[in-house]
């Protein structure tokens, strides 16, 4: 890794910060808390994605057997909220660091000016020298209306304000081949663009604390990677992990990043869930967007549309066999393109700039 990282990412998740009891693990979070001071004293700005309020709230309250699972996890988180982010205030007090606490649902990446809006209140505590600690509002998330875990919101995060870095933090220190328990299995330490296969090394099973398995992890980190992100999915109970990334000796699983994207095309590549309809294409339209010079689609390809969209709505762009192709914004609404599909000479339906194909962060 020849970068020198500027603007940096790191997400802590609930396995780091977790001790196998279930209660929090604070010496941990104590070390890494001094790590992120670290670095902001070496000039790096750093934004803390952070899971783990359940474990904080665990001990101290009882809730009663018969609570149902999403009012227990929502009461818990809740109450641990407080707690973690309290946690977190004190120790980077201590380092003469100060903390800002943000909270978000998927909800709020909807729309594009929603979406500004937090980056530009994450952009100015950055600008303020504050150190901004992002999560999920739990409190409000039910299973359809959550982030898949904190590992989408950290990509989402890095995405949103040009992050040149993204950290994955978790309990092993990266992707293996074979369990990362076996002694000999060989951990894939780079991964680019053309690497393919690794989902067969990856187990289905989750961290025992954590909603995030690691094949969740290599999905946002190789759409990261794609946006132009250089990530890392390293072992967040290894002493001085952070220190070892400033250092260049960081044991992990790297993503070499592609060219960096704009802006749009990363709120658009994090769309996936708000899609308000979608367009079916041909055989040809299929090509020439997987062509390697960078095509708009135009409605001459297009096949068939469904769902009501607006001018700027996020649809989705399938082929004629269903499968999903992307994402991208649309130039206009879906009775304008009723009226235009098939016909030649017309306006692209979503300009490349706004437009994002699967095929870049395919396992």
């Amino acid at each position: 890794m020849n970068h020198q990282p500027q603007l940096v990412v790191v997400k802590i998740g609930s396995n780091v910060l977790t001790q196998k009891d279930g209660s929090p693990d604070r010496q941990r979070m104590a070390s890494l808390v001094k790590q992120i001071a670290y670095l902001k004293e070496q000039g790096l700005q750093v934004v803390l994605v952070s899971s783990g309020a359940v474990a904080f709230a665990r001990n101290n309250i009882k809730i009663e057997d018969k609570t149902e699972s999403v009012v227990r996890k929502q009461i818990l988180a809740s109450v641990g909220q407080i707690d973690i982010v309290q946690s977190y205030k004190s120790l980077f007090q201590e380092a003469g660091h100060q903390i800002a606490q943000i909270v978000v649902t998927p909800q709020d990446f909807l729309s594009r000016r929603h979406y500004l809006n937090i980056k530009n209140c994450l952009l100015g505590l950055l600008n303020h020298n504050i150190i901004p600690i992002i999560n999920e509002n739990d409190a409000v998330a039910v299973t359809e209306l959550m982030f898949t875990d904190n590992d989408e919101l950290a990509s989402m995060t890095a995405a949103m304000i040009d992050a040149d870095t993204l950290i994955l933090l978790t309990n092993v220190d990266g992707i293996y081949k074979g369990h990362p328990d076996n002694p000999d299995s060989i951990l894939i330490e780079r991964v680019s663009r053309k690497t393919s296969g690794i989902s067969r090394y990856i187990t289905t099973s989750k961290s025992s604390f954590g909603r995030g398995g690691m094949s969740s992890k290599m999905k946002m980190a190789r759409k990261a990677a794609y946006l132009g992100i250089h990530v890392f999915i390293a072992n967040g109970n290894r002493d001085n992990v952070l220190l070892d990334f400033h250092n260049g000796n960081l044991k992990a699983t790297y993503f070499e990043p592609d060219s960096s994207k704009p802006n749009l095309k990363k709120w658009v590549a994090h769309s996936d869930n708000y899609t308000k309809g979608e367009v079916i294409v041909n055989e040809g339209a299929k090509e020439a967007l997987h062509a390697e010079d960078a095509a708009s689609l135009l409605p001459v390809g297009i096949v068939g549309i469904s769902g009501n969209f607006s001018k700027g709505d996020i649809i989705r762009i399938k082929d004629e066999n269903g499968e999903n192709l992307g994402l991208g914004k649309a130039e206009y609404g879906s009775k304008k393109a009723s009226m235009t599909l098939g016909l030649s000479n017309q306006k692209p339906i979503i300009h490349y700039n706004y437009l994002y194909l699967f095929k870049y962060h395919s396992l």
